[in-house]
């Protein structure tokens, strides 16, 4: 994500083969009025499709096909969907756009919106964009607090650096005690912030784990490399005195304007205390397995190389930038991999692989097994739909090319302990005999385990192509 997560353009400025694409990307903002917006944007759809290596590439073979019913459009770039709870089977679906609305259990939406932030969110852009309304989650005992809590992007605060871009926000709000769709917006209590030198890696997730915190998933900071304004020189993923590229975990029924949880692994010092997990990049949509062992799984978007997914448990360090996947991270030549490289962080503890990953066909031209540039992470499926599914984690990338819609479906299934996931390709088709197109956003969640996936028609955030989907069937 975004998912804010889309392809990481701004942090793929450093490699040569897109460059020229994120250059006609940036005349939007610049080019005169009287320039045909969409001639403009036709240019930059050539222009990527040149400059994006291997559009062709192979995902691992479909083994399974996805039956899926379209619930709902009209949206901008959906970005969350999660149960509002109750025995309505009410949904909302957030919009990175800054709109979220309550979607019922036949796929109609309220006219009225659940929460309308856009007032209070950065001026996005009008093409690509990684900001936005990117996490929504509802507080465990939302049935008598009346409590949700949002990630959003606001406004850079005064005491950010002046050429920084914006600052992270996570607030607490409650639903009208007259009505429950709707938030109130007066009541906001803003828990968290983080500012954030660029505009992509913001990451975004926000879920309550099984303990009852809640988890926070931050980005690097953004720009390319792991480096650049507002990046330690041993990365912000390593760097333990900053909440950048970490996993973090509040209590946000006590203190002020938070606790810390008591096991947090640096609640005692040598890091900040909100820590709970670090060594990300971009982890663009994570959730907690509701069965099993209750995983928190978290898939984090690639430099180059490899698309990740990542099982996360207290403390854990995942690599970056000293890995890209398992292979030594190189930040002066992001293609070329070190032959060798620390098995350690700065704090002495052994990086933890990922249980699932791809190759990127941008760090891997005409190889056959790279075939996805931007994962998105998604669900442990423990619904009754879809049997051929169960105990797997269903997942996916943004799209095979930055230019075409085209996600992919992937999934992953646990093997023996210690061993990597096997990873297959599930091939969507749609109920009403259509063919699949979109760009894969994100995925949801329903309060009877049943899974979603939302996509739009575009890769920047414009337009009224974003869709809800379900997974109705496995054959």
């Amino acid at each position: 994500m975004r998912t804010g997560a889309r392809y990481q353009k701004e942090d793929r400025r450093f490699s040569k083969d897109v460059l020229s694409c994120l250059a006609v990307l940036g005349w939007f903002t610049y080019v005169p009025r009287m320039v045909s917006r969409l001639s403009l944007m036709l240019l930059a759809l050539l222009w990527a499709l040149a400059f994006t290596p291997n559009s062709h590439a192979a995902p691992p073979p479909a083994a399974l096909k996805l039956k899926l019913r379209l619930m709902a459009e009209g949206f901008v770039s959906p970005s969350v969907a999660v149960s509002l709870g109750g025995k309505a089977g009410q949904m909302v679906v957030a919009d990175q756009a800054g709109v979220a609305r309550v979607m019922e259990t036949d796929g109609s939406l309220r006219e009225e919106a659940f929460l309308d932030l856009t007032s209070r969110m950065v001026k996005l852009n009008p093409g690509f964009d990684e900001r936005g309304l990117l996490g929504l989650a509802l507080h465990p005992k939302f049935a008598s607090n009346r409590k949700i809590y949002v990630f959003y992007s606001a406004p850079r605060r005064l005491s950010a650096p002046a050429d920084w871009d914006h600052t992270c926000r996570v607030s607490e709000f409650q639903v009208r005690k007259e009505n429950r769709l709707r938030v109130d917006l007066a009541s906001e209590r803003v828990v968290l912030e983080i500012d954030k030198p660029y505009f992509n890696h913001n990451g975004g997730s926000i879920a309550f784990g099984p303990d009852g915190y809640l988890y926070i998933a931050v980005g690097d900071g953004g720009g390319g490399n792991g480096q650049g304004k507002g990046h330690s020189p041993i990365s912000n993923g390593q760097d333990l005195g900053t909440l950048l590229g970490k996993i973090l975990r509040i209590d946000v029924d006590r203190g002020t304007p938070y606790g810390i949880p008591r096991d947090n692994p640096f609640v005692s010092g040598q890091g900040k205390p909100e820590i709970f997990a670090y060594g990300l990049r971009n982890p663009y949509r994570m959730s907690f397995d509701r069965g099993g062992n209750r995983d928190l799984l978290v898939g984090d978007v690639g430099q180059t190389l490899f698309e990740e997914v990542n099982l996360v448990v207290n403390g854990g360090n995942y690599g970056w930038f000293i890995r890209e996947g398992d292979v030594c991270f190189n930040p002066k030549d992001a293609k070329n991999p070190l032959p060798s490289c620390a098995q350690t962080g700065a704090d002495g503890k052994t990086l933890i692989g990922p249980v699932l990953q791809y190759k990127n066909p941008n760090g891997f031209q005409k190889d056959p097994e790279a075939f996805g540039i931007s994962v998105i992470g998604g669900f442990v499926y423990r619904g009754k739909a879809l049997a051929k599914l169960q105990g797997a984690y269903v997942f996916g990338d943004w799209s095979r090319n930055w230019g075409i819609a085209d996600g992919l479906f992937l999934l992953g299934r646990k093997q023996g302990a210690g061993e990597k996931w096997l990873l297959e390709q599930l091939s969507p088709v749609l109920a009403d005999g259509g063919k699949w197109k979109g760009y894969i956003t994100a995925f949801g969640e329903d309060a009877d385990g049943e899974l979603y996936v939302l996509s739009n028609a575009s890769n920047g955030v414009v337009g009224r192509t974003g869709k809800v989907w379900k997974m109705v069937g496995v054959e």
